[in-house]
């Protein structure tokens, strides 16, 4: 008899798990059939899908917040992605889920950031409406276009063709929303509402996707004040001490006091739950994070040279995909022309709009990409 150690994997869950976990053997497939992998099972295979993909290894040169991404002390997109699978996964281990399908959701979240953080999204937002396109820019939204069409996974073959369960934990990852506590899982989420339900910001379809979104929060309040405290902006010391005594006065303490919260409260529920006095702490914390470091000076600052970057780079390339006989004798003599025009000729949609090509383009580059590109189109 021969042993297939997938389908072991796959009985173990089905004999261990929480009965609210995701069991691989239950997946609701991909958009492709594909036969199964004899040793991994479907949400192993996603974690590998998406960690050995060009668009997971461009995160370690995106923004978090701070903009410096070469400094080893600063905080970067790629690190933020592991430290929510830890935590994300710490939880998930206790409360029996399916850690998995959490690390896959939590690798892949951000996948389809944009170059310098939320300032290079909004920019890219303010572009498409000046220009009057037909959607709309949000990294969850892009996150899931990266996995379902632009990555490429095998020449001459786009997209990663992952799970449904993976794809609707990415797309449903919003960790914007400070004054969530609890989460339970829209279990009857339909393939046609993913797209939908990232606009809305509802909840993943399972209780491992909600735990990967309140872990993106749990991740960031308290690691943003300790690059904001490298910056000057603000320290610990400095946080009111209500929020000290609740939480307390470092990231450590503060990632384990709401990590230990959430599993207390949560276990043996059908949902993700902080308890209110943790959860309005929390809320306060990221706040006061917005007071004092995503909305100073130096940030502003550092938001206006984004602003001139990705506008300079949308409307450039805009113009030139416009007109193909000027771009094609740019790009003899400028290697980022020569880029942009191969991009366009390998782009996934031969037909789609323009305007979307452009923004996929500028999407998927890297901080340092975008301000090379920059200075090698417009320095004089």
């Amino acid at each position: 008899m021969q042993i297939i150690p997938r389908k072991l994997k796959q009985q173990r869950e089905l004999a261990h798990l929480s009965k609210y976990a995701t069991a691989s053997l239950n997946t609701r497939g991909r958009q492709r059939q594909e036969a199964d992998c004899r040793i991994r099972s479907p949400f192993e295979r996603d974690v590998g899908r998406i960690l050995y993909s060009v668009d997971f290894r461009r995160l370690r040169q995106k923004t978090q917040v701070f903009f410096n991404p070469r400094n080893d002390h600063i905080c970067t997109r790629m690190e933020h992605v592991l430290y929510v699978k830890y935590i994300a996964s710490t939880i998930g281990k206790a409360l029996n889920l399916n850690v998995d399908l959490i690390e896959a959701i939590a690798l892949g979240h951000d996948i389809g950031h944009t170059p310098f953080g939320h300032t290079g999204e909004k920019e890219l937002q303010a572009c498409l409406d000046k220009y009057n396109a037909d959607f709309s820019f949000q990294h969850e939204l892009h996150s899931l276009r990266v996995v379902d069409v632009l990555a490429q996974r095998k020449p001459n073959q786009n997209g990663l063709n992952l799970t449904f369960e993976v794809r609707d934990g990415i797309v449903s990852h919003c960790g914007e929303k400070y004054n969530e506590y609890e989460l339970k899982p829209n279990r009857e989420k339909t393939e046609s509402e993913l797209i939908p339900g990232a606009q809305k910001h509802k909840p993943p379809a399972t209780l491992e996707g909600c735990v990967v979104r309140m872990a993106d929060k749990v991740a960031y309040v308290g690691r943003d004040i300790e690059d904001g405290a490298r910056a000057g902006l603000m320290s610990f010391n400095a946080l009111p001490v209500a929020i000290k005594t609740e939480l307390g006065t470092t990231n450590g303490e503060i990632i384990n006091t709401l990590v230990e919260d959430i599993i207390e409260h949560s276990y043996g529920h059908d949902a993700v739950i902080m308890s209110q006095a943790k959860g309005q702490a929390m809320e306060e914390l990221l706040n006061n994070n917005m007071r004092y470091i995503y909305r100073s000076d130096r940030i502003q600052r550092y938001d206006f040279t984004v602003r001139n970057i990705v506008r300079g780079l949308f409307e450039i390339f805009l113009e030139y995909a416009h007109k193909p006989d000027q771009l094609a004798k740019e790009s003899e003599y400028n290697m980022m022309f020569r880029n942009f025009k191969e991009y366009l000729e390998k782009h996934p949609e031969p037909k789609a709009e323009i305007i979307r090509k452009v923004t996929d383009y500028i999407a998927g580059m890297t901080d340092h990409f975008a301000q090379t590109c920059f200075n090698q189109i417009f320095q004089i």
